[in-house]
């Protein structure tokens, strides 16, 4: 069995693991931490009879990622204290939000930036204040600074002084040059109240948790890392799918957000992958599911990628989605230029 797919087979059916030898459990292991699910197996796996070994490694694992929950909670109280006098909303996204919001899909996950939304017209202020509290800049390079600033969705990386902790700072969720358009105001004007203090913390609606989760692991990026997105894409359906309502309100804010047909395409890779439950509609596989399912399985035993003109064309592909042809090819000449440097 490919051994990404013994992956996703573990943390599906974790009963599923009782038959494996020593070569099994080294390769689901080792794929494990290369996809940055090795967290969420141990949560899966915990209280099964294991060989020792492997119960001492998911061990260890738990105890990292709960390490990784506190760290992460801790970021998020150090933002909210830094901009809670501006007045502004202040949102978690991704790994923070998960665990803030005590969900499903923050047991065990790999959490690494602090990711946070705030309106455009606010961005000027938070970053002041950010600063202020301590945060500093990553890229000293002029062209990136300014790259970022006129044609990304996020300023430039942030990294604490004292903390060594990274935040992004992102005033919508995808690059204004992609060819999808979510709606920020509406993300912020539906987002959920971690508290009723005011200057405090919230989180996308669930519906726009699931379109976020989406967009980051089909419209923004190469695949890379695709079965811990992919797995929160499980976790959070799983969580809300009883809620009344839920699957018609999914699919008005994927038309807010421009991505219906992604969404779609995520229900399709979990419920093949995780066999997550999701509409009749999408658990039909279509012909192109299959190479998506390709890039997102390219690992070898030893947990290195395979694939490499699959890769590559979903490397291609991801730079194609985000910015127009004259545009990336501008920017792919600067960055070379840059590098013979």
């Amino acid at each position: 069995m490919n051994p990404a797919w013994l992956l996703a087979r573990a943390l599906t059916d974790p009963a599923s693991t009782a038959g494996l030898d020593a070569a099994g459990w080294t390769r689901l292991l080792t794929v494990a931490r290369a996809e940055q699910l090795i967290g969420s197996l141990a949560h899966r796996l915990h209280g099964l009879p294991l060989p020792g070994r492997v119960a001492a490694i998911l061990a260890d694992a738990r105890s990292a990622a709960e390490q990784g929950r506190m760290a992460a909670l801790w970021e998020a109280e150090m933002a909210r204290r830094a901009l809670g006098d501006l007045g502004i909303p202040v949102l978690l996204l991704k790994g923070t939000a998960y665990v803030a919001a005590g969900l499903s899909a923050g047991q065990g996950r790999s959490i690494g930036d602090l990711d946070l939304l705030v309106p455009a017209s606010a961005l000027a202020d938070a970053e002041t204040a950010l600063l202020a509290a301590g945060w500093e800049w990553v890229k000293a390079d002029a062209y990136d600074d300014a790259y970022y600033r006129r044609w990304m969705h996020e300023l430039p990386p942030l990294i604490h002084r004292e903390r060594d902790r990274m935040a992004d700072v992102h005033h919508t969720i995808l690059p204004p040059t992609a060819r999808r358009t979510p709606d920020a105001a509406a993300l912020i004007a539906d987002a959920v109240p971690l508290g009723e203090a005011p200057g405090g913390l919230s989180v996308l609606c669930p519906e726009d948790m699931v379109v976020h989760a989406t967009l980051h692991l089909f419209a923004d990026g190469d695949l890379a890392g695709g079965l811990r997105n992919l797995w929160d894409i499980d976790r959070l359906l799983r969580e809300f799918a009883d809620a009344p309502g839920f699957w018609p309100r999914l699919d008005a804010r994927a038309g807010r957000h421009d991505a219906i047909g992604l969404v779609d395409r995520a229900m399709r890779q979990a419920h093949a992958l995780y066999e997550t439950p999701v509409p009749e509609r999408c658990r039909t596989q279509r012909p192109v599911d299959r190479l998506y399912r390709r890039r997102l399985l390219a690992r070898d035993g030893w947990g290195r990628q395979t694939r490499p003109v699959t890769r590559l064309a979903f490397y291609v592909r991801s730079h194609w989605l985000r910015m127009p042809p004259a545009m990336l090819a501008r920017h792919l000449w600067t960055k070379w230029r840059a590098g013979r440097r």
